[in-house]
């Protein structure tokens, strides 16, 4: 038997275990690759990734190191006894290894696949591999079988509303920040909105980040299920709930490698909906040159597959296809984000109108799962609760009840990017954007970002801003200069 002992190392996803080079109990002689081992106690057993070390400081011969992760997994106190023998392959290996050759997996093989994956029998590199061969080819049949085994039976009841809604866009837009939006309205109408949301994976913010900035979206399952029934909307990071456990491990992944598989990215979004209770969906598609999704086509073919799964699933799926083709409101990075949101409910002149118009009409369409609204009079009763300042007071209540924050600072370090010539702008590059945005430090500071001064269809004169770039350090805003200098994302014609 081995003592014990907590290393406080976070590896973001895997069970890692250290062990001594001459550890008195376990010959290691013959491991030679990455293995799993078993750990075990009188109470508790897991799985993870060996280590082996060969410093007696680190972790000593008689000891077992096991990081973050794995230490609290495990749930038992430092210096306890544990056991340990080389893990058995994980049961659906063979499963993935077909996936990989390119062959389709049945809805069991599925299960088992995400069985293994809760279980921590999968390194990132085995989930990097399934992510990529799901990515390459999936059958309907394949991606229903997914979302249902990501579900994994940890679905929320709501009992006393059968009329559960929520939102989410496939993105690839800077910006988009309806979703706050449209949670304020909902919820001042009076529809049940348990709005679950994520970290960013490839953006520069996500609505987990810019609802951040307003106040916590860390709250505990009894806590946002409070919050539902007494505020009717609330908006919280869905890694904090005890649902769709295997969507947190691929989604970690996923936001490491910058990769985003449209299909996988889908079932992992209905399974983290239908796992919160929700009963009605609004999925919006923005479809453009430099958006996610590139062509109509390609929209098309996601939107047939989402009302596929939800008709197996159980759930209300409407599904919009939206311009994709430029950034969504001014703002890009959470504090700025946060600042056109407020904009928009405050119904501000300086406003963003694409963002207000945008969130007007998605609200809309889900007040009109309501069976009492009639096609056409969601957009109404969305603009009038925006205009009456209703939804103003239901995010002000939202905030407050999830726990307010204090506003931080802009960044100090500060550029404007001025127009090389002059003319009408006909596009603006996303990608190129949220790149710049993500040099500028905006995933590590909520205070950096861009603001956009001019949009597509606006005239400019040469030397004149088109975007001001914040960052947080001078090394950061060097940074975003020198992926500025390879292209400023703006595309002007001179038709002077």
């Amino acid at each position: 038997m081995l003592s014990l002992k907590h290393i406080h190392i976070k590896s973001f996803n895997e069970n890692l275990a250290y062990l001594n080079k001459n550890c008195l109990e376990y010959s290691i002689e013959d491991i030679t690759a990455l293995s799993q081992v078993e750990i075990q106690t009188e109470n508790s057993k897991i799985y993870a990734f060996l280590q082996i070390v060969d410093d007696d400081s680190f972790v000593s011969p008689t000891q077992l190191g096991l990081n973050e992760e794995a230490f609290a997994n495990l749930g038992e106190p430092v210096g306890s006894e544990v056991s340990i023998s080389i893990a058995a392959p994980a049961p659906s290996r063979t499963a993935l290894k077909r996936k990989i050759a390119g062959n389709i997996l049945s809805p069991q093989d599925y299960k088992f696949i995400v069985k293994d994956i809760i279980n921590r029998r999968y390194s990132d590199i085995d989930i990097a591999s399934f992510i990529v061969a799901g990515g390459a080819f999936i059958s309907a049949n394949e991606a229903y079988g997914l979302t249902d085994a990501l579900v994994n039976n940890s679905k929320i009841k709501w009992d006393d509303d059968n009329l559960v809604v929520d939102h989410h866009c496939l993105g690839g837009v800077p910006g988009n920040k309806t979703d706050i939006i449209i949670a304020a309205i909902i919820g001042a109408y009076g529809m049940a909105m348990p709005k679950t949301v994520a970290k960013a994976t490839t953006s520069c913010a996500s609505v987990a980040d810019t609802m951040g900035v307003l106040c916590n979206v860390d709250l505990p399952e009894e806590r946002f299920k409070e919050l539902v029934t007494s505020n009717r909307a609330v908006i919280a990071d869905y890694e904090q709930l005890d649902i769709a456990e295997a969507v947190k491990s691929i989604s970690k992944v996923e936001r490491h490698l910058g990769l985003t598989q449209q299909e996988f990215l889908l079932s992992e979004v209905l399974a983290i909906k239908i796992a919160a209770g929700v009963t009605h969906l609004l999925i919006d598609i923005p479809v453009g040159e430099n958006a996610r999704i590139k062509t109509t086509y390609e929209a098309i073919r996601l939107r047939k597959l989402a009302e596929f799964i939800g008709d197996r699933m159980g759930i209300d799926i409407d599904v919009v296809i939206t311009d994709g083709s430029e950034p969504i409101g001014n703002g890009i990075g959470a504090l700025l984000e946060a600042r056109d949101v407020i904009q928009v409910l405050k119904n501000k002149p300086n406003a963003p109108q694409d963002l207000m118009e945008k969130s007007l009409f998605l609200a809309g369409r889900i007040l009109e799962f309501n069976p009492n609204l009639r096609g056409g009079q969601g957009y109404e009763t969305a603009s009038e609760i925006l205009k009456s300042g209703q939804a103003l007071e239901k995010l002000n209540e939202i905030i407050k009840a999830q726990g307010k924050k204090e506003q931080p600072e802009i960044g100090s370090y500060v550029r404007d990017v001025l127009a090389p010539e002059s003319g009408e702008i006909t596009a603006i590059d996303n990608a190129q954007i949220n790149r710049i945005g993500i040099w500028a430090g905006v995933r590590q500071y909520v205070g950096a970002g861009l603001d956009l001064l001019k949009k597509v269809g606006d005239l400019v004169d040469a030397g004149e801003p088109l975007y001001r770039i914040y960052a947080c350090t001078q090394d950061d805003l060097d940074l975003a200069e020198t992926v500025v200098e390879n292209s400023i994302g703006y595309t002007i014609k001179n038709n002077r």
